[in-house]
């Protein structure tokens, strides 16, 4: 890939100078979702797909972008005096914000660059496309400007920064600590409250991970997760009359139980209870895991989507279809949708021979009655984002 990626920069840019190429996985939450914001706890992977950049540094203020995903734009232009969101921008939008992020953080981006980019991640399907190009971006200013003293964790954060301030998605700080932070074979315990974390091996003895992603676009940004985040917050300020906590990831499910008569308006009942036992049911999942119950943690994984279906509504026809078919699939351990919801994912655990038959009944079931096709992914868990030797 590597190879293929430089021909085609060379082509583009020309081959002289210091050409140096970086690699971001996608990631996939195992349970725990809508919980990050929340102060809760999430399980996310990094993935062996991935965004994949190919950069040069310049010696002017001149930025050159170019994505094989997205050919019919060629190469886009802007300059380092024009890092500001522009929807005309595009997908550049995302390493403009990172580039923004440093300068704001006193950490000067002083020339311009060339990048030519490859992901291998479905665009639009809640698998972090867009947390992976922030990632790779920061990677590469890291390595060129010299900046080595910035962490992975630091890196993490200045790409939520960069989705909050500069792109205006209000999302948590899950996937780009998944991406930053990734690790071969096993997933990332992270208490989003403190950003303590600890890895846990992904045992699944016969089984493999399938991610099923159902062709239906969305745009975080356009989507109802900003409002699914203030409903949150409005529960938890109706909570904080009546008991001090920080945020609703503290909460048991019994505690929630004895204060939920003090949040004024049903709805954001609904959604924070499913704030609140999705976190328990995470840290649950990771025991189960640790413990080797891989049927529990299925299990759990079920009820999460229930729970994002009912309380937290945000599935729609095409995520539950996916996971109410594969729920009736042999061999099927658990079956969910993941990322932010409104489309995207589900992501599954399937015993290994029951692979190919589960792809085939729940993407015929699937096209059957949303009249288009969805796209299979049996997919190994990787590293974290860095240079590609």
């Amino acid at each position: 890939m590597r190879e293929v990626l430089m021909k085609k920069f060379k082509e583009l840019f020309g081959g002289e100078g210091d050409i140096r190429a970086y690699f971001a996985p996608g990631r996939v939450n195992l349970i725990g979702e809508h919980t990050d914001y929340n102060g809760g706890h999430v399980f996310p992977c990094a993935l062996t797909i991935g965004t994949y950049m190919i950069a040069r540094r310049r010696t002017d203020r001149t930025l050159r972008f170019y994505s094989m995903n997205f050919e019919d734009k060629g190469v886009m232009t802007s300059s380092l005096d024009e890092l500001y969101y522009d929807k005309a921008a595009d997908w550049t939008n995302y390493p403009k914000g990172i580039m923004w992020t440093f300068n704001e953080k006193g950490l000067e981006v002083s020339n311009g660059v060339d990048m030519l980019l490859f992901g291998n991640i479905p665009n639009g399907s809640g698998l972090s496309s867009s947390a992976s190009v922030e990632l790779v971006t920061g990677v590469m200013l890291r390595d060129m400007f010299g900046y080595e003293k910035l962490s992975m964790i630091d890196l993490a954060l200045y790409g939520q920064y960069s989705e909050n301030k500069f792109n205006g998605v209000n999302c948590g700080i899950m996937d780009q600590f998944a991406i930053a932070m990734g690790k071969k074979d096993q997933a990332i315990f992270l208490d989003t409250s403190d950003l303590s974390y600890t890895y846990a091996p992904v045992k699944l003895d016969g089984a493999r991970i399938v991610i099923a992603c159902s062709n239906k676009k969305r745009g975080l940004g356009d989507s109802k997760y900003n409002e699914r985040r203030s409903e949150c917050e409005e529960a938890l300020a109706d909570i904080r009359k009546v008991k001090n906590i920080e945020n609703l990831g503290q909460l048991t499910e019994e505690e929630f139980e004895a204060v939920k008569d003090a949040i004024r308006r049903p709805v954001c009942v609904r959604r924070a209870k499913h704030a609140v036992y999705e976190n328990q049911r995470t840290v649950k999942a990771v025991t189960a895991l640790k413990n080797n119950d891989i049927a529990q943690f299925g299990q759990l994984m079920n009820a999460s989507h229930v729970s994002l279906r009912d309380d937290y509504e945000v599935t729609g026809i095409e995520l539950d279809t996916l996971v109410e078919e594969a729920w009736q699939c042999d061999g099927v351990i658990g079956s969910r949708m993941t990322g932010a919801g409104f489309g995207g994912c589900t992501v599954s655990i399937v015993k290994t021979e029951a692979i190919d038959a589960f792809i085939e009944k729940v993407g015929a079931a699937y096209k059957e009655k949303i009249g288009y096709a969805a796209d299979f992914y049996v997919v190994d868990i990787g590293d974290g984002a860095g240079i590609l030797a």
